[in-house]
């Protein structure tokens, strides 16, 4: 899937979904494994998909711990590219 996200198609439900919450052009891959439920947490900017935080999903919603990593990282991630 990040494959393909890097080839510039737009992945929807059900392998991706918006995440307004963490920012613009955020969105989350979801990856069901035999033993677990993945989320990989990312943007899409013009020149690169910045991969925010990968986790084993347990709860129907994603933790708040799990959303303020994310735009901590986002912040430093733009932030440095000033």
């Amino acid at each position: 899937m990040l494959r393909q996200l890097q080839r510039g198609e737009l992945l929807s439900m059900p392998q991706s979904r918006p995440m307004p919450s963490v920012g613009p052009r955020c969105h989350e891959l979801r990856i069901n494994d035999v033993t677990s439920t993945w989320r990989v947490v990312y943007r899409i900017d013009t020149d690169a998909i910045v991969i925010l935080e990968v986790f084993a999903k347990k709860t129907g919603k994603t933790p708040k711990t799990v959303i303020d990593t994310c735009r901590k990282r986002l912040k430093e991630y733009d932030d440095a590219g000033k």
